[in-house]
């Protein structure tokens, strides 16, 4: 690796582990509420909601369909908005959420689903209500599930931020356009790809680490 790469590479690294860091916690937040919400309020949930259950399908779906890279582009008057420009590692983190949360909402949805449904009715019949049912049942008991959720979503927003770069997003995909393919510089494609390779087998080796910890079985 030349000398000139590495500061390049260390800055591309660094705003990518960024986005992530901020992206992650806002879309697993958001995914985690529309997921219970979608738990909750199917047949059979405690909140049964056939209208509110179809109308989050139906905008969760939308989100899920829209490609990211078109995503990037049509939230640009928002992102300037509440960041102040279209460019950049700041923001880059807007679409990124706003692409992620529908995807989050899904994962949950099938973590809270993998419960057992006896587990669920003997707390109900104790007199729990809804929120101590989520609160005490669904989120420790699906613990090891949403980590793994987390971890495959912190993975997707790896791949996320390397298509956002393709716009001015910043991180290992801004480096990988301007410097490796405008430049005709297969070195610097190549250490990227290798960085990012790494980036992802460490988040995965991490979550399972972790959902390993947290599976009381």
């Amino acid at each position: 690796m030349s000398e000139s790469l590495l500061p390049l590479l260390s800055k591309a690294t660094l705003e990518t582990l960024v986005i992530v860091a901020v992206a992650l916690p806002l879309a697993g937040l958001g995914g985690l509420l529309l997921g219970v919400l979608l738990v909750l309020s199917a047949p059979g949930g405690l909140l049964p909601q056939p209208l509110l259950r179809n109308l989050l399908g139906g905008i969760i779906n939308f989100g899920r369909s829209v490609p990211f890279i078109i995503l990037m582009v049509a939230l640009v008057p928002v992102t300037r908005w509440l960041v102040g420009t279209s460019i950049g590692t700041a923001a880059a983190i807007v679409p990124l959420v706003f692409g992620a949360i529908p995807y989050g909402a899904r994962l949950v949805e099938a973590a809270l689903l993998e419960i057992d449904p006896g587990v669920r009715q003997a707390v109900e019949v104790m007199g729990a209500r809804p929120w101590q049912i989520v609160t005490k049942v669904y989120l420790p008991e699906a613990l090891p599930s949403l980590i793994r959720a987390a971890t495959l979503l912190a993975v997707t927003l790896i791949n996320y931020s390397a298509m956002a770069g393709a716009v001015g997003g910043g991180g290992l995909g801004d480096l990988a356009i301007r410097y490796g393919y405008q430049r005709f510089r297969p070195d610097v494609m190549l250490s990227t790809v290798l960085v990012l390779v790494a980036l992802v087998q460490g988040l995965q080796w991490a979550g399972d680490r972790l959902s390993a910890h947290a599976d009381r079985r």
